[in-house]
């Protein structure tokens, strides 16, 4: 008894006139199957970002790139980790400060899928040039699409649908090939803590100034001086008591010739 048409399966047509022809799902079993994975010469591109931290809050960040612009980094996991000095560092336990560098690696291999199904039969009915219904090895018949171009092999000889003959041993191979391209990526996170502040020299005292107020002092009185200066002398004195002992003398006569003037009226 026929079962249902399987659907044709055409595409990617084998190389030099590999045969090909349509298999349904419910023959697995009958179909054998190889699968081969032939790799490409993979390329690799590598990319390198630097920046330093100039603020942090929260799982936010933001970094200063190496061109000077400025990103914000939201919702940080903390499974993101940079290793600083040989240790772990992620959003909550870096510092501002501190310079990141991330290389990503990215490798890209192309390859080909190619996937040979084969399967083995007798013509037990042919509609060309679009069916055939096969007698298969464990007794029960197949009907399969024609592939425009599909060829048997029968006895060593490629023929066609309008070759095939009831009673004839045929074989049919179906040749997938699917390009496929395998990208990984390999991520490097380093860093390098903040400088500490600089040291003072050594040697050198750190003197701490401290302002207090200080009242000004109350001006002292000069104290008048007990003798004279070295270079005052006795002239200005005994010019004051001779200019004074020639008044007295001037007074004197003064009075004697009044004296004298009083005592001639009288006679």
């Amino acid at each position: 008894m026929m079962r249902t048409m399987v659907k044709a399966l055409s595409r990617n047509v084998g190389r030099g006139g590999v045969l090909l022809v349509a298999f349904s799902l419910p023959l697995a079993a009958q179909v054998q199957t190889t699968t081969t994975v032939t790799h490409g010469t993979p390329t690799k591109q590598v990319s390198v970002e630097r920046g330093e931290i100039v603020a942090i809050s929260g799982n936010s960040v933001v970094i200063k790139m190496e061109d000077g612009t400025l990103k914000e980094f939201d919702n940080v996991p903390e499974s993101t980790t940079f290793m600083v000095n040989g240790q772990p560092v992620n959003i909550k336990t870096a510092q501002v400060g501190m310079k990141l560098e991330k290389q990503t690696v990215t490798t890209t291999t192309p390859k080909v899928v190619t996937t040979v199904d084969t399967v083995k039969g007798k013509v037990w009915h042919v509609s060309p040039p679009n069916s055939v219904i096969l007698t298969l090895e464990n007794g029960q018949n197949q009907q399969f699409k024609i592939p425009q171009g599909q060829k048997f092999m029968v006895d060593g000889k490629e023929v066609d649908a309008w070759g095939l003959r009831k009673g004839m041993n045929v074989s049919a191979t179906r040749v997938t090939e699917v390009p496929e391209t395998v990208v990984t990526q390999q991520v490097k996170r380093t860093g390098t803590a903040p400088p500490p502040p600089p040291a003072p020299p050594a040697g050198v005292p750190i003197l701490v100034v401290i302002a207090v107020p200080v009242a000004a002092p109350a001006e002292a009185a000069e104290p008048a001086p007990t003798a004279l200066p070295k270079t005052a002398s006795y002239v200005p004195l005994m010019g004051l008591l001779g200019a004074l002992f020639l008044a007295l003398s001037l007074t004197a006569m003064a009075i004697r010739s009044i004296a004298s003037r009083s005592t001639l009226s009288r006679k």
